[in-house]
């Protein structure tokens, strides 16, 4: 099976792929510390043809043994992405194929394509590995109650899958995940939110969940969040910091919501940051 059409990077022994989940739409009214024409001017510049379009990657993981997916996208939900399961197959992988799926976090973006049209498992032989503060938090009665209707809908939904893959659960509080890749504490988004970084052979990749939601404004403006953050100004302080190591270790990062290339590394620029992809 062909699947030169799909962005992937070799880490030492690790391939990874970018899997495209399709698209989901935010309006940029959602956007804290800018205004929101000055948010439209910035994704135009990029050349993004709908400024409220975020992009949604999953990534595919093959190497020592193990086919591993990092996210599962939204998978239908409230029309968002969808694309996983035929993206997968142009990677040459059935479902039945992946053994471990390790999420970033629970919101219904990359946790929505772990179910199907029926609503039953689509990974059937996957182990589902998730950080035990991200569980804890959803399960929580005292959470739920106090959410929000938009947000109260997320809860019964990550309740729903983490249910629904009960028998499959491994969760985690250390940084050791598997042989190669460890989990890196991002803290801010939600309560778990964690990243993944892979090492082979000298070679490095951090795959940082959902530090950006608009990459071309918020690398530039990283005090910029969204109203999908929990804690809004620990998010920002955690992005910060982030940039701050990357470009200086000239790390690839990949990441939920870059654009299809999936992959990027951060440059300096100046007071501030921007983002260059991998071809």
């Amino acid at each position: 099976m062909n699947n030169m059409k799909l962005p992937s990077q070799q880490i030492g022994e690790f391939s990874i792929t970018a899997i495209s989940d399709g698209y989901l739409c935010a309006s940029l009214d959602w956007l804290s510390n800018i205004d929101p024409t000055e948010a439209t001017r910035l994704q135009q510049e990029a050349g993004v043809g709908d400024p409220s379009s975020i992009h949604i990657n999953c990534y595919l993981v093959r190497g020592r043994g193990r086919t591993i997916l990092i996210d599962a996208g939204a998978g239908g939900f409230k029309q968002w992405g969808g694309k996983l399961q035929a993206n997968l197959a142009l990677a040459g992988v059935r479902p039945s194929e992946i053994d471990t799926i390790l999420l970033t976090h629970a919101h219904p973006d990359h946790i929505g394509g772990l179910i199907d049209a029926s609503g039953e498992i689509a990974f059937p032989d996957a182990e589902l590995v998730v950080h035990q503060q991200e569980v804890s938090f959803w399960k929580d009665d005292g959470n739920l109650s106090r959410a929000s209707e938009r947000v109260r809908g997320n809860f019964l939904f990550a309740r729903r899958i983490f249910d629904k893959y009960r028998k499959k659960i491994r969760t985690f509080t250390n940084n050791e995940i598997l042989p190669g890749i460890s989990a890196m504490s991002l803290p801010g988004h939600t309560a778990g939110h964690s990243g993944y970084r892979l090492e082979s052979k000298d070679r490095s990749l951090l795959i940082w969940g959902d530090i950006v939601h608009f990459p071309q404004i918020q690398i530039a403006r990283p005090n910029v969040s969204i109203a999908f953050d929990q804690d809004p100004l620990l998010c920002a302080a955690t992005r910060s910091k982030l940039l701050d190591v990357v470009s200086s270790d000239k790390l690839l990062i990949a990441g939920m919501h870059l654009g299809e290339l999936g992959f990027a590394h951060i440059e300096r620029a100046g007071k501030t940051y921007k983002i260059s992809y991998e071809a």
